[in-house]
């Protein structure tokens, strides 16, 4: 089932970016790892993406990333699964939400991830 916070779906194919991009920034640029530096990092827009699990049980606790995303004019992404965006960020433990604030040698692909991203409509 669809969870209400998701805007709309991300393709597998930006989905795998995405966590290749979080792995990116975390040896080379800077994280904001879990939902409450997520949300700092927005209301401060410092954040270049945020990225949200689409599993996160109760979902009312990312239900306002979104809306506070686009009152700030920051892109987000949404993966399948907090425990690979936990992962991918080099934690042991499952994530609901990684802010990028600054991709470091994934500059590159962070460009192409938004250029996609408009393409399909977020």
């Amino acid at each position: 089932m669809v969870k209400s916070y998701v805007k709309f779906q991300t393709p597998k194919d930006i989905s795998d970016k995405l966590l290749q991009l979080v792995e990116m920034a975390k040896n080379s640029g800077k994280l904001r790892k879990g939902l409450n530096e997520s949300t700092k990092a927005i209301e401060r827009s410092i954040a270049q993406l945020v990225i949200v699990a689409e599993d996160v049980e109760p979902e009312e606790i990312v239900m306002h990333i979104p809306q506070l995303c686009d009152e700030k004019n920051i892109p987000y992404a949404f993966v399948p699964s907090k425990l690979e965006l936990g992962r991918a960020a080099g934690i042991e433990v499952g994530s609901a939400a990684i802010s990028i604030t600054d991709a470091g040698e994934g500059k590159d692909l962070l460009k192409e991830i938004l250029k996609r991203l408009k393409e399909i409509g977020k």
